[in-house]
């Protein structure tokens, strides 16, 4: 019996940190602390505990941006 609450207390806990993530569906604009704006090639995702934003460039590649990195992101259809 303590096995299986264990079990689930570590599924239940796993499942917690997926919530975290808010995915936005793009492409979408970043605007950079320092004014310069970055074009995502898809959708962006955001972890909501550490404000970390996800991204990949026009080549595929991962690239993730803290907070104190950009200031806004705009996903909004043109």
């Amino acid at each position: 019996m303590r096995r299986l609450f264990f079990l689930l207390l570590i599924l239940f806990s796993s499942c917690e940190k997926l919530i975290d993530i808010n995915e936005i569906d793009g492409p979408c604009t970043i605007v950079l602390t320092d004014g310069s704006t970055i074009t995502s090639n898809g959708n962006i995702e955001i972890l909501k505990s550490t404000g970390v934003l996800t991204y990949r460039d026009e080549d595929g590649k991962l690239w993730s941006l803290t907070s104190e990195e950009y200031q806004s992101y705009d996903c909004s259809p043109n």
